[in-house]
């Protein structure tokens, strides 16, 4: 597919997805003609997903149904290669603390070097989404600590399902 400087990929596990992803997925969509939400099938670096896929596609389309400009897909390839079969010029990726940025230093350095047309470009997290993990809101969930602002309300529910004491 040609590539549109327009269009965007998001990519990520989202295991789960939380509004501090959605933050990220939404100033995209202000930025970008087309963001396509790509979540991941398997992660190399991450431990099993608590959700499939399909849930955590399924979770995202919801929550992101009234952006008309986003599409979420799951990928289970390189992201330079997924994104230049959708025609995307850029990566985005939510930045919280100098953590992930170490990690995605690396990542863009990996990248660039195999696919030098395609721009990875940083979105700072609010104040408020700043120290939200999915890691940390599984861990909470755990504990019955109040996530209920933190992730949409149908994520919170299925994650007392799973976790809840």
């Amino acid at each position: 597919m040609p590539s549109d400087k327009r269009y965007a990929v998001c990519p990520g596990s989202y295991d789960p997805v939380t509004n501090g992803h959605l933050d990220v997925i939404a100033r995209a969509s202000s930025v970008f003609e087309k963001v396509i939400v790509a979540v991941v099938d398997t992660s190399v670096r991450k431990n099993k997903a608590l959700f499939t896929a399909e849930e955590r596609v399924g979770f995202i389309q919801q929550a992101t149904r009234h952006l008309p400009n986003v599409e979420v897909e799951l990928f289970d390839t390189l992201i330079v290669d997924f994104a230049r079969e959708r025609g995307a010029t850029a990566i985005v990726k939510g930045l919280r603390a100098i953590s992930d940025f170490e990690y995605e230093f690396e990542m863009n350095q990996l990248n660039r070097r195999l696919a030098p047309d395609i721009e990875s470009v940083y979105l700072m997290a609010g104040p408020q989404y700043s120290f939200l993990s999915s890691s940390g809101i599984k861990e909470m969930a755990t504990f019955g600590g109040d996530i209920s602002d933190l992730v949409p309300e149908r994520v919170a529910q299925r994650l007392e399902e799973e976790l809840g004491r």
